[in-house]
């Protein structure tokens, strides 16, 4: 009768879980408020296509691309080397090898998030140095 309760409470948590990001309400117009801000803050307007098939946009849409598909090896590394870990069974070379996989894992994420800050700091700069 405790597993049933204790699975049922689970279950019970998992879909409240899974259910309550639909309650959440936002705002209907956020972007007009950051128009008004971004007048008072003296922004500059790119000149843009009025599709935005221009060559920056490309180039975001292929990095964003990149740095989903590399989150989601990270997100599948990281499941991996935490099951062998749980799985190996006090084998003390299962337990490092799946230790290793994790640290890869994460010093290969920072990396990634590093050279995109430093390109983006990068990008920012030349743009802004041109315009």
């Amino acid at each position: 009768m405790k597993n049933k309760i204790k699975h049922l409470f689970i279950l019970l948590c998992l879909i409240v879980i899974l259910i309550l990001p639909y309650f959440v309400f936002a705002q209907t117009a956020p972007l007009e408020k950051l128009e008004t801000v971004g007048e008072f803050s003296d922004y500059k307007e790119i000149d843009r296509d009025v599709d935005g098939n221009n060559l920056t946009a490309n180039a975001g849409r292929i990095v964003q691309v990149f740095l989903s598909l590399l989150g989601i090896i990270f997100l599948v590394l990281m499941l991996y080397g935490g099951y062998s870990w749980m799985t190996a069974a006090g084998d003390q070379s299962k337990v490092e090898r799946a230790q290793n996989t994790i640290r890869r894992a994460i010093i290969g994420l920072i990396i990634t998030v590093g050279s995109y800050a430093i390109t983006q700091f990068i990008l920012v700069k030349l743009l802004d140095h041109n315009a």
